[in-house]
């Protein structure tokens, strides 16, 4: 896998766990589960990251093996990580501008 296949699943894993997880919370939320939302987006973000990744090796016949597999491990960690990073920052610079606008 090249740096720019991996930069491109990242990416892609780490936009759909931010709309899969906003979606989810907005559900629980209406239902009146308490959890924990860091806990969610880690779930879900190792389900999509792991599975895009063998998704990618099994297209491209890439084989299983224990490299490859620590690989696919670590992809889901680094969408994890990307999406909580990512979703959150986002949001807070919205809102700094919504507050700036607000003032001036």
């Amino acid at each position: 896998m090249t740096v720019t296949t991996f930069l491109i699943i990242l990416a892609s894993c780490a936009a759909i766990t931010s709309l899969l997880t906003e979606g989810i919370k907005k559900f629980l939320d209406e239902q009146k589960v308490a959890y924990a939302s860091n806990v969610l987006v880690l779930i879900i973000a190792v389900i999509i990251g792991c599975g895009a990744t063998a998704l990618y090796y099994v297209n491209y016949s890439v084989p299983f093996n224990a490299l490859n597999s620590v690989y696919l491990a670590m992809m889901g960690v680094a969408n994890w990580l990307g999406a909580t990073l990512g979703y959150d920052k986002v949001r807070q610079t919205i809102a700094q501008i919504g507050a700036r606008e607000e003032k001036g």
